[in-house]
Parts: structure tokens; C-alpha cells; sequence
């Protein structure tokens, strides 16, 4: 067996929040590596769907220290812009990122932490767990789910609307991700979309600029939460969709061998369920307790344990950590207490 490594800290994901953590580890001083289980940059933004675009204009969708650059003809990136400027970002910064490197488990001792991986065991003095939550994809149990013959699919697998051309497609979901990939099909297939709850739109007006300011103000515990005002980012395609009559229709109570089925007696008879309801926390297995899921933090300390912190997961672990302006944010603010309880 080969001699474990060490280092200060490590970094578990080499996503935005895990770059956003190796920025901040580096100007503290700090001697640090990243384990990354992709083979090649740009986190989870290198799985999107083609037609994907950024809530937010390039200059407020950064990571600390360098400004997204413009992308031709697009006011709002795609995915793609977005795998190429973590890439340079990584690049930019000389992060060190191990990958492929699947990390299987971390043992706390009073000694350390010691993280079991792909390749080989790694020793630290604090940790931060930044894998996010694309790899663990949420798919509720609907009744007559397993009878339904035709195709199923998460947004994880979703890539173009082209793959179902002229097809019967149910969008099930009622945040961005359903109401953007319903809009996509919209006009290519023929999609019947349908969420929980009636769907909330935000204003027009608001984007992810706004968005990040309204996170701010909640830091502040002085301005409303984005919640309050909608679920659904209004960006041009989803728009367009809606002005040519996409709506959303509710929920199915279940599955049939064809289709989605009504209490009313309503079947439509559909070729493809794709269902956009979101994901899980990919955590690391850890030893800390769990509340439904999740890891209880200060913070994005880990209450349980100081020298473990967790970043880029979403509102839990810091207001708007999960989008690329705010999780420079939080991952400032966890870099400023590990470097104080390491040099304490």
C-alpha cells in the first residue's frame, strides 16, 4: 500500500466552489490540494444540456478574482463558456487538482483527518467537502412509475431537444430547470408541463444580478428571501415559450404503461417522462450525523466538527453558495476560519 499524503487542507471537488476555495487557500497562505473525480475541468457544468444559459451577464456570474469574459453574441452564457473559464480559472491560479480522484471516505482522529480515495489515503488538518450535488440525482416515487414503457430520464441525463423531436414529452418540475428544458422542447415536441404547485415566475426584470443582491441583503437579515418572490428565473427562452403558450398544468397522481394519468379520469398518452426534481447532497461519508440529508453547519462549519467545512451546496451552507458570484462568498468565509484555527 502506498504512504499516505499530506497536506493542510483538502479539498473534496473540483467544481466552481472547489476552485472558489483553492483562490482563497492560496492568498492565506495556505498549503492545500483538490481531489476531483472528474476526468477534465468545469464541475458539473460540462453535463448541461446544450441549450442551457446562465441566469446572470458574464460580469456577475464570476468566480473571485478574474471577471467571467464576454461570450460573443450571447448576453447570457452557456454552459460551455462556463467549462472553459473554470478551466482557465484552475489553469490561471495553478490550483492543484488531483483527477480523477474518487474520495471513498473520511476518518476523523484527534490527530487529523484522514481521507480514504481511489488513490491512496490522504492525511489533512481540515477539510472541505465541495462536491455538490450533481452526481446524486432526485427522482420522487410516483405511483405506476415502473409501469410506464416509455422513456425516463432526470435532468442529468437531458442534453438536447432534438432527441425528441416530434415525440409526446411530460416536463415534470416547477423550478429552472423544468420550466427551461420544457421551453426548449417547446415547438420540437409536443410537451405538457406539470408541477406540485402553480408556477411562480419571477419578474422579468429580475435576473441573477438581482438575484445575488437579494442574497446579500438576507445576509444582512434586512431584505426579502428569493423564495417569497418566485421560483423561476424568467430568461429570454423561457420567455419566448411562455408568449407562445407554454403553461404548466398540475401534477399527475400516476404513471401508466402510456402515460400520465389523472384522478379526473385525463390520461395522456406520452412518449417520454423527463422529470426535473432536483437532487441530493453528494456527501462524502464522514461520521457526522445527518438531518435529513445533510451535514448540520454553522455557518459552513460542520457543527459537529471544527476542522470540517462544507461549501457550494446551497442556501444551508450560505445564501446564493451555490451559484458562481456567491460561493466566493462563503468560501472566503470558511478559508478565514480554518486559516484561524490552524495558526491559532
Amino acid at each position: 500500500m502506498s504512504e499516505a499524503r499530506r497536506t493542510q487542507v483538502l479539498v473534496i471537488g473540483g467544481g466552481q466552489a472547489g476552485l472558489a476555495a483553492g483562490y482563497h487557500l492560496r492568498r492565506a497562505g495556505l498549503e492545500f490540494a483538490i481531489l476531483d473525480a472528474a476526468t477534465a475541468p468545469g464541475g458539473a457544468w460540462q453535463h448541461y444540456w446544450d441549450s442551457l444559459r446562465l441566469f446572470s451577464p458574464a460580469g456577475y456570474s464570476s468566480l473571485p478574482g478574474r471577471p467571467m469574459p464576454h461570450q460573443a453574441g450571447q448576453e447570457y452564457p452557456d454552459a460551455a463558456h462556463v467549462v472553459n473559464y473554470l478551466a482557465a480559472y484552475e489553469k490561471r491560479y495553478e490550483l492543484p487538482v488531483h483527477r480523477p480522484v474518487w474520495a471513498e471516505s473520511v476518518e476523523r482522529t484527534p490527530a487529523g483527518l484522514r481521507t480514504r480515495t481511489s488513490q491512496g489515503a490522504w492525511h489533512s488538518d481540515a477539510l472541505i467537502l465541495a462536491t455538490g450535488n450533481w452526481e446524486r440525482p432526485f427522482v420522487p416515487a410516483v405511483p405506476g412509475r415502473r409501469e410506464f414503457t416509455g422513456r425516463q430520464l432526470h435532468t442529468y441525463g437531458y442534453r438536447s431537444a432534438a432527441d425528441f423531436a416530434g415525440q409526446r414529452v411530460v416536463v415534470v418540475g416547477g423550478g429552472n430547470s423544468g420550466a427551461q428544458i420544457a421551453a426548449d422542447l417547446h415547438g420540437v415536441a409536443t410537451v405538457r408541463w406539470v408541477t406540485r404547485r402553480p408556477v411562480r415566475h419571477l419578474p422579468d426584470e429580475i435576473d441573477g444580478r438581482a438575484l445575488f443582491d437579494l442574497a446579500t441583503r438576507r445576509v444582512r437579515a434586512d431584505g426579502p428571501s428569493i423564495s417569497s418572490l418566485g421560483d423561476i428565473v424568467a430568461v429570454p427562452p423561457v420567455r419566448a415559450a411562455r408568449a407562445a403558450g407554454l403553461t404548466a398544468h398540475p401534477m399527475f397522481d400516476r404513471l401508466t404503461a402510456t402515460g400520465p394519468a389523472w384522478a379526473d379520469g385525463t390520461n395522456w398518452p406520452a412518449d417520454a417522462v423527463i422529470w426535473c426534481t432536483g437532487f441530493r447532497p453528494h456527501l462524502v461519508p464522514t461520521g457526522l450525523h445527518r438531518t435529513r440529508g445533510r451535514i448540520p453547519v454553522d455557518g459552513t462549519r460542520a457543527v459537529e466538527e471544527e476542522r470540517i467545512h462544507l461549501l457550494g451546496y446551497g442556501d444551508w451552507t450560505g445564501p446564493a453558495s451555490a451559484t458562481l458570484i456567491g460561493v466566493g462568498r462563503t468560501a472566503r468565509a470558511a478559508v478565514g476560519e480554518i486559516t484561524g484555527l490552524l495558526l491559532s
